[in-house]
């Protein structure tokens, strides 16, 4: 794992010009840091090491190919690399090899079949720049799932890109003029959402997808259009018309797939364990890690002081259970809020997933005792693990009988509803229990003229960000991805958590705090494999009554007693409501007050401080929408000091 950066100009460049870039980026990779430039092309590749695979000089980077045509900056792990190396040796016949890294077999694969087919054959994440010295073209391409980050933007008279923005915010000429469109997604979702990032000079390079670029983009100042080379909607679609009935099969076949996609993940020239939180997409992948290891596997697992959000009881059984070599981190509330004054530096754009704390103290850690650590992310998207894939489902099918003039009463109604009511309500069981613990996008439900709106409505902190007045009427409306016309409400949630939620939430907080602390994640269940079997498996063997991930579940109790791992799951978060309440108030108070905010002349001084009130007062739990703005405020400390000054 590693840190990449450079650019094309059109300018004969310096090797100044790069070096600037790489070096925000050597948390990434503090093994190794290497420059290539061809001056006269003004091209210049930069790469800042994490050795994992090879980690003898053979597998430095940047590297150029045996042709000499290619020259890449990668970043990430092959996990098919053996294979695609045979693949290679077959077709070409004779061909010696420098030594062993993935880098090294990606770059012959491209040399044999084109960057294009590689990467349809290349299993594994990533994002790399890729430098073609004879048609003088940059490729940049990224994951399938989006696992690795990859940046690029417009610098003066030069193309950039980065691993993070803190890369291209070096770069000389860029300029860090906020996007307030991309501001005002990032108060509903607690992310900045592809292809779209803070800044207007800047976007993120789509998961699944490749751009080119040539001098003349650069002159005509032209964003290049992405290519998707893989679709998740084209493997929903292929797996919808060749579905698995039989579940005694398809819980074989899933048990397969899995098992081959931890064994690939498996394989390290360093230290290697596993994150163990106790739910079940976790203790998935360490029970089939350890029944293909020889040794125990080490394993890891934070917990807090709060019982709502400490999941090691659970974890420490499946432990002994599987017998690892565990280890936990016991955070008192104290240590864990002393992370928080880092997160604007971690996360160098706005990002507001308060998981984020438990995910950097996991990660550092693993850091103490092992270099890689895989994951359980992704089983949520792909076998409906969320809460919202149960309750939205059912409240939509009771609203949708409603006329919409009912639909709007009942709306305006939860909008006046005094606390205490939605409070008792809350404590009611089934879907308006669930929605009344979310009373605050419960209107934009009632009031969605689709499913898919419902579904936005849901998962928004804000029905309408709390910006200034004057900066709503200038913000354009961000596209949305599309999802597939006439799927039903299930399908499409699981898709649109995959388009979006994963790649730019879950897997943006993985990587920047793992990166952090210097250590690789891998998440086996992301692997195409399973997500193309997924995809095949009905909706009865992901949803059945009320548990979500039945099928998965089936495989787990192979390996470890139903009785261990079924218990109610805490969620691996943070209690930011009681903090912000407490310990954390004055900070936040600091951050929230009348007069910064209208200095920063970002926010609506009335919504923020009526929230800022509410939730103080104890009437509701207004974390959702307030973290995103703190969050937001002290990204700007760090990254926009002009707008806290």
């Amino acid at each position: 794992m590693c840190g990449i950066a450079g650019l094309l100009t059109l300018r004969a460049i310096a090797r100044e010009d790069v070096s600037r870039m790489i070096h925000p980026l050597e948390h990434r990779g503090p093994d190794g840091h290497e420059i290539w430039l061809d001056e006269p092309a003004g091209i210049g590749l930069a790469h800042s090491r994490l050795a994992i695979i090879d980690v003898s000089p053979t597998g430095a980077q940047p590297m150029v190919s045996r042709s000499g045509r290619f020259v890449i900056t990668y970043n990430g792990e092959i996990y098919n690399s053996t294979e695609l190396r045979a693949e290679v040796q077959r077709t070409s016949g004779e061909q010696e090899w420098r030594g062993h890294s993935d880098t090294e077999v990606l770059l012959a694969a491209i040399d044999q079949w084109g960057a294009e087919a590689a990467l349809m054959k290349a299993e594994g994440m990533f994002a790399f720049a890729l430098w073609d010295r004879s048609s003088r073209k940059l490729l940049l391409a990224r994951d399938r799932s989006g696992e690795k980050p990859l940046y690029y933007g417009f610098a003066a008279d030069a193309f950039v890109f980065g691993s993070e923005l803190k890369a291209l915010r070096t770069a000389r000429g860029f300029e860090a003029d906020i996007d307030y469109a991309a501001a005002t997604r990032f108060l509903q979702l607690s992310y900045v959402p592809a292809p779209y990032s803070i800044y207007r000079n800047a976007r993120k390079l789509t998961a699944g997808s490749f751009i080119e670029v040539r001098a003349e983009d650069i002159a005509a100042r032209r964003w290049p259009e992405p290519r998707p080379y893989w679709d998740i909607r084209r493997i929903a679609d292929a797996g919808s018309a060749e579905p698995i009935h039989d579940e005694a099969l398809a819980i074989e076949m899933l048990d397969e797939t899995l098992r081959r996609a931890v064994k690939s993940q498996m394989s390290a020239d360093v230290p290697l364990g596993a994150f163990l939180s106790g739910g079940i997409d976790s203790s998935t992948v360490v029970a089939m890690m350890q029944d293909q290891s020889a040794t125990p596997v080490t394993t890891f697992t934070v917990g807090f002081g709060d019982p709502g959000y400490d999941e090691s009881m659970v974890a420490d059984r499946v432990a002994r259970f599987l017998g690892t070599d565990h280890h936990e981190l016991h955070v008192t509330p104290a240590e864990a809020q002393a992370v928080v004054p880092l997160l604007g530096r971690i996360y160098d754009e706005p990002f507001a997933d308060a998981s984020q704390i438990p995910t950097y103290l996991i990660a550092k850690l693993a850091r103490t005792r092992v270099t890689v650590a895989l994951s359980g992310d992704g089983g949520d998207e792909l076998f409906a693990g969320y809460n919202r894939h149960l309750w939205l489902p059912a409240l939509l099918r009771m609203t949708s009988k409603l006329p919409p003039v009912v639909a709007e009463i009942l709306a305006t109604g939860v909008d006046m509803a005094p606390a205490v009511a939605i409070q008792a309500a809350a404590k009611m069981r089934g879907p308006l229990g669930q929605a009344a613990r979310r009373a605050e996008a419960l209107p934009s439900i009632l009031r969605a003229q689709s499913a898919d709106a419902a579904y936005r409505g849901a998962i928004h902190n804000w029905a309408v960000p709390p910006l200034a007045v004057e900066l709503k009427h200038s913000c354009i409306e961000l596209a949305e991805p599309e999802l597939r016309p006439g799927s039903d409400v299930h399908s499409n949630m699981m898709l649109w958590d995959y388009l979006t939620y994963l790649p730019d939430d879950v897997l943006t907080k993985v990587d920047r705090a793992s990166m952090r602390a210097s250590l690789e994640v891998r998440c086996p269940l992301l692997h195409s494999e399973v997500a193309a079997l997924a995809w095949r498996l009905p909706l009865h063997m992901k949803l059945r009554g009320s548990t979500g991930k039945w099928l998965l579940r089936q495989v787990l109790y192979r390996y470890v007693p139903q009785t261990i791992v079924n218990q109610p799951k805490a969620g691996f978060s943070a209690p930011i409501g009681s903090w912000i309440r407490g310990p954390l108030r004055e900070w936040a108070g600091d951050l929230l007050s009348e007069s910064r905010i209208r200095r920063q002349g970002l926010f609506d001084v009335k919504a923020v401080g009526a929230a800022w009130r509410e939730h103080q007062l104890g009437k509701r739990d207004l974390s959702k929408k307030l973290w995103p703005v703190l969050m937001f405020a002290a990204w700007s400390d760090e990254w926009c000091p002009t707008l806290s000054s």
